[in-house]
């Protein structure tokens, strides 16, 4: 019977072994899409046996769900860290839309896609995606709110927020195929300036002076 001391080691390898599926699946499914990433594939990548990763996760739906995510949560708090040292002032709304540009073309972005176009035909995939793209929706809705130091509570700033998220959803999908960086600058431009004016048009100073991170504080409260 295992021992209390021998537990522990056992609980941190089962979670290593945990940790390598998921990344190797997001490799996997960015670099052989939905149909290549198979659950022998990803084992195979993440140099664990065909038992463990079926031990961990019985099926291709529950493995890719669960890396998508592990994957959105730690960007999430990567994007809370880096937001800490954005500026005060009007810059801090361009840098925080710039940093989630960034988010809506990387690979996390990428392997959801792969899901999202899979669940249309895929029951059983689907029915693992639908709750977590709503949490993950939700959560980077607030995350949003938070980076921005903005007051949903003010009529149009959630859809705002929102109208934000949607625009740079659509902008990483149409850079899939080839390079859109200029197109998307120049919409990325004019979008920040209007989405200054519909998230603080009567401030003064000192709001749009917000100190940096102070919507985060308010969040984690």
């Amino acid at each position: 019977m295992p021992t209390a001391s021998t537990r522990v080691p056992q609980q941190e390898r089962s979670r290593a072994t945990q940790a390598r599926l998921l990344e190797a699946t997001v490799d996997c499914l960015v670099e052989y899409g939905w149909s290549g990433t198979t659950t022998t594939v990803v084992a195979a990548r993440a140099g664990v046996s065909r038992g463990a990763q079926l031990h961990h996760y019985p099926t291709k739906a529950a493995l890719v769900t669960a890396a998508v995510a592990h994957l959105a949560d730690r960007r999430a708090a990567e994007l809370r860290t880096e937001a800490e040292a954005l500026p005060a002032g009007p810059q801090r709304l361009d840098r925080v839309v710039d940093l989630l540009g960034v988010a809506f073309t990387g690979p996390l972005f990428v392997a959801a896609l792969e899901l999202w176009v899979a669940a249309r035909t895929d029951a059983e995939l689907r029915r693992a995606l639908v709750p977590l793209e709503a949490r993950v929706g939700r959560e980077m809705h607030r995350l949003t709110v938070a980076l921005l130091g903005v007051d949903e509570r003010r009529p149009g700033v959630r859809e705002a927020v929102q109208a934000t998220l949607d625009l740079l959803r659509g902008l990483g999908v149409a850079n899939l195929l080839n390079d859109d960086s200029a197109r998307r600058t120049a919409l990325l431009h004019t979008w920040k300036r209007q989405l200054a004016a519909l998230l603080t048009p009567d401030a003064g100073p000192a709001e749009r002076a917000m100190p940096a991170g102070a919507g985060l504080e308010r969040d984690r409260q």
